[in-house]
């Protein structure tokens, strides 16, 4: 699995045949731009270039970060509640993040976040250089990422049918997913060269790249919201109305709590494939191409999401990715050297793009543009509120039983949720 973030979720995949032919028409009128090919949309090129530069320094650092921290302090259990820092405020700040971002400038708010991300990355440098780095000051920086990720997150999605036209949400949506995929391939090998160089580097490398991402978002002409009156801020209020839309559609909030359900046993991934590695004797550049096994499974995966929509209807595509998700858990704990984890790690992620393109073109197809925010900000509350508590669980199993006993003990959850969905009569009714 990838990180949520970044599936995210994630941010967060793949061409969706469900944006078209998705059960009930768009329910809101957008005002498109006038169609032209993506690769001559000189707005949408911009914001795709500057996101993928972006998403390559922030795999860079994902990597760093544990390396950093377990050559610290020798200890899973504060790696994990460090990671845990990061998706935090995912839970506590998204849903007024979701109000705030159907109110102000999209565009602003994107730039203003990935400027604090590149001064609160470029800390970590600084602080080495001068032989002050401590732990709280990686808390700190843990939490700030965090936090203008939220927004940013938030302010992305949203736009992007302001940028594209809705007949190209699919091709677009299509090339977001080479921008995880690539960067999930490139990313990691970079950072364990980057991290072998000096510990500084990743992290002076993705302070840059957000630079790179705030000077593209600068360019770009699009508006990246309709004109809407100001009216006052009734915040409880807005956060309500999305939580109400969402809630009055049940094929949505059962997406939700079963992707809540997926993600939180699998969302530390990324840690237990750095202690199954470091046990085989793997070195960080090794490490970078286990993790970077990733982005080639996600690259199949998207490849391969569109024929199967085609082939396959909403409800078979969803459990029969839910399944995908359970089973290629288990490669984690069958590898026994850095070859196979990496071929493992590789295999889980193509259900990635596929799950995650299936329920996102879903979504992003039928709800309105003023309640973007507002209702992405309560399906990723649900969906995502659960990776801090993932990542610390995962940390403390991994200290408590050892790697291989903690994917065993996680993939229960995860059988049973894929038993859940074959019954679910919200995919079984839609073919």
């Amino acid at each position: 699995m990838s990180q949520t973030h970044n599936i995210q979720d994630d941010v967060v995949n793949a061409e969706v045949g469900g944006l078209a032919g998705v059960e009930g028409a768009v329910q809101a009128k957008v005002i498109a731009p006038k169609r032209v090919p993506l690769w001559r949309n000189r707005d949408y090129m911009l914001l795709w270039s500057g996101q993928i530069v972006s998403s390559v320094g922030t795999r860079v650092s994902q990597l760093a970060f544990p390396l950093l921290v377990l050559a610290l302090t020798h200890s899973p259990a504060q790696a994990g509640l460090i990671a845990a820092l990061r998706g935090l405020p995912y839970a506590l700040f998204i849903l007024p993040a979701g109000a705030m971002v159907d109110r102000w400038n999209r565009k602003r708010v994107m730039i203003l976040c990935d400027a604090g991300r590149a001064v609160a990355l470029g800390s970590i440098p600084v602080a080495l250089l001068l032989g002050h780095l401590t732990i709280v000051q990686l808390c700190i920086v843990s939490l700030v990422e965090g936090t203008l990720f939220t927004f940013f997150n938030l302010a992305e999605t949203a736009c992007l049918p302001q940028v594209v036209s809705k007949e190209q949400l699919t091709s677009a949506v299509a090339q977001n997913s080479v921008i995880d995929s690539v960067s999930g391939m490139v990313g990691p090998s970079f950072g364990g060269i980057l991290y072998g160089l000096g510990r500084a580097v990743p992290f002076l490398s993705d302070a840059i790249s957000y630079i790179v991402s705030v000077l593209s978002l600068f360019f770009i002409k699009a508006q990246f919201q309709e004109k809407r009156e100001v009216e006052p801020l009734h915040l409880w209020a807005e956060i309500g109305e999305g939580l109400s839309w969402l809630w009055r559609h049940p094929v949505i909030r059962f997406i939700a709590l079963l992707t809540s359900g997926l993600i939180l046993p699998v969302t530390g991934y990324g840690l237990i494939v750095i202690v199954l590695a470091q046990k085989q004797h793997a070195t960080s550049f090794e490490i970078g191409l286990i993790l970077a096994g990733g982005g080639v499974g996600s690259i199949v995966g998207a490849v391969v999401v569109a024929p199967l929509r085609r082939r396959f209807g909403f409800g078979k595509m969803m459990i029969g990715s839910t399944w995908l998700w359970a089973l290629t858990w288990l490669f984690f704990a069958l590898a026994p050297n850095p070859l196979l984890l990496g071929v493992a790690t590789a295999l889980s992620f193509i259900v990635v793009p596929i799950y995650m393109s299936v329920q996102f073109g879903y979504r992003l197809s039928i709800i309105p543009d003023h309640l973007q925010g507002r209702v992405n900000s309560v399906f990723r509350l649900i969906a995502f509120g659960s990776e801090p508590i993932g990542l610390a669980l995962t940390g403390f199993l991994i200290q408590a039983i050892g790697p291989v006993h903690t994917v065993l003990v996680l993939f229960a959850p995860q059988l049973v949720l894929a038993i859940v969905a074959t019954f679910s009569k919200h995919f079984k009714d839609r073919g």
